[in-house]
């Protein structure tokens, strides 16, 4: 099979916590094959600054604005003609970023559930996409990563909060059974800077949505 088909419309999502190297491999691939890319709302997110600064009291609006784009993106996605990749994908708004504020206390009850149902209720209508791409990265690296890319916002994470996300990460990845799943170990890659990482990472794409034709 020829990577990627002409005749065929690929909708792809890159997975991965924070710094693991999502939107520039969605960026990447974007500009390799001509994909159409949808990047996580961040640097217009009016929310970030003041979630970081106190997660207790906007994780509930951050988590809802993300759902919005997100379910607005994903439509938009599934209603394209276009292949499309994607950066980060709405199931992980529930499955590792709300169920984390919920379960260190930054989100009480009641607006988990409420948050829970609003999201199932919409993802019901959404088509999951073709394939998922998930980037694996230790800590270390993810902390690397963020800081080189200076937001400075960014800069006052946790490590605690970024072990936590990854532990759900590793939860969510081990039940995903939405689409085929390919887990890229982004420990030492660099993609962005060296050609033989970013051929690597095609090849293990192409074999991928070969085995799933």
């Amino acid at each position: 099979m020829e990577f990627p088909s002409r005749n065929k419309k690929y909708f792809i999502c890159v997975a991965g916590n924070i710094g693991s190297g999502k939107s520039s491999l969605t960026q990447k691939l974007s500009e390799r094959y001509g994909w159409k890319a949808y990047f996580e709302s961040v640097d217009d997110n009016p929310y970030l600054p003041d979630f970081y600064a106190d997660m207790k009291r906007w994780a509930f609006h951050l988590q809802v604005y993300f759902l919005s784009k997100r379910f607005q993106t994903h439509k938009e996605i599934v209603e394209s003609s276009s292949s499309v990749i994607q950066d980060r994908s709405i199931y992980e708004d529930v499955e590792i970023f709300a169920r984390n504020l919920h379960e260190i206390g930054k989100m009480d009850d009641r607006d988990y559930n409420n948050y829970r149902s609003l999201f199932y209720t919409m993802t019901d209508y959404l088509r999951p996409p073709d394939l998922m791409i998930y980037l694996d990265c230790p800590i270390e690296t993810l902390l690397h990563q963020i800081q080189r890319r200076g937001r400075s916002y960014e800069q006052s994470i946790p490590r605690e909060y970024l072990e936590q996300l990854n532990q759900h990460y590793k939860i969510w990845i081990k039940s995903y059974d939405l689409a085929p799943l390919l887990i890229i170990d982004n420990t030492d890659l660099d993609f962005v800077h060296r050609d033989e990482d970013f051929s690597y990472v095609i090849e293990l794409i192409r074999k991928k949505m070969e085995a799933t034709v």
